[in-house]
């Protein structure tokens, strides 16, 4: 409970920091996009968050805003053809996150936790995991979210093979995304956020890099393998 209050604190606070530091970044960004595509630049999508009640997440417009009308619905592929012409760089790069800035200051989510997710999603996961992953605030980033950076390559991937990529969802990744934000509610500390905090950044710049698992040792083994890469 402690570590939970000294938490929203700095989130509050490190939140306004940045959110000031990044308007001379965030004007260019909000002009080219109300000049490009279809002009949107925020993009406001309902959620699963902390203890399973709904909010909004704020993101920078990266797709059309019929996209999930369109073919590929709520899937996102790689290359994805509803993608506005900033969209690629924006999600490659997670600028299209900055906007959770103001979801931290409000108190919907915090730096580090779980990835909030659609209803749709969230109903992919196992029983005991929906029973639990939200028992802490949803994050900008997370364990779930540096293991899954190339979620949409992995998706892609399944989708040329002509399997169903809810059922990929449903019986690889959202199970063990459940464990390893299982792990991290047994393991969160100042320690343990910092350093996901950091290994975000890391794997940004080298996305190849599988230096969670050697930082975490006690991971969940990955079903795809991917702490051997």
């Amino acid at each position: 409970m402690m570590y939970t209050s000294v938490k929203r604190v700095c989130d509050f606070l490190i939140a306004a920091i940045i959110l000031i530091l990044l308007l001379p970044i965030s004007f260019p960004i909000i002009i080219f996009l109300r000049l490009t595509g279809e002009g949107e630049i925020l993009y406001l999508q309902e959620r699963i968050g902390y203890k399973n009640k709904k909010f909004y997440i704020w993101k920078f417009a990266t797709m059309l805003k019929d996209s999930p009308n369109m073919s590929g619905g709520l899937i996102t592929l790689k290359k994805d053809p509803r993608l506005t012409p900033m969209g690629d760089f924006l999600r490659k790069t997670k600028i299209n996150e900055l906007p959770q800035l103001v979801n931290v200051l409000c108190g919907d989510m915090s730096f580090v936790g779980p990835r909030p997710v659609m209803q749709k999603s969230f109903e992919q996961y196992p029983e005991d995991v929906k029973n639990v992953i939200y028992n802490v605030k949803p994050g900008i980033t997370g364990v779930g979210s540096i293991i899954f950076r190339n979620e949409e390559e992995l998706i892609t991937r399944e989708k040329e093979k002509g399997n169903d990529p809810w059922e990929f969802y449903r019986t690889v990744i959202y199970p063990y995304k459940g464990e390893v934000e299982k792990w991290y509610q047994a393991n969160q500390s100042f320690q343990t956020d910092l350093a996901i905090l950091i290994l975000t950044a890391w794997v940004v710049i080298f996305p190849n890099s599988n230096a969670l698992y050697k930082y975490f040792e006690g991971l969940p083994v990955n079903p795809l393998g991917m702490d051997k890469v």
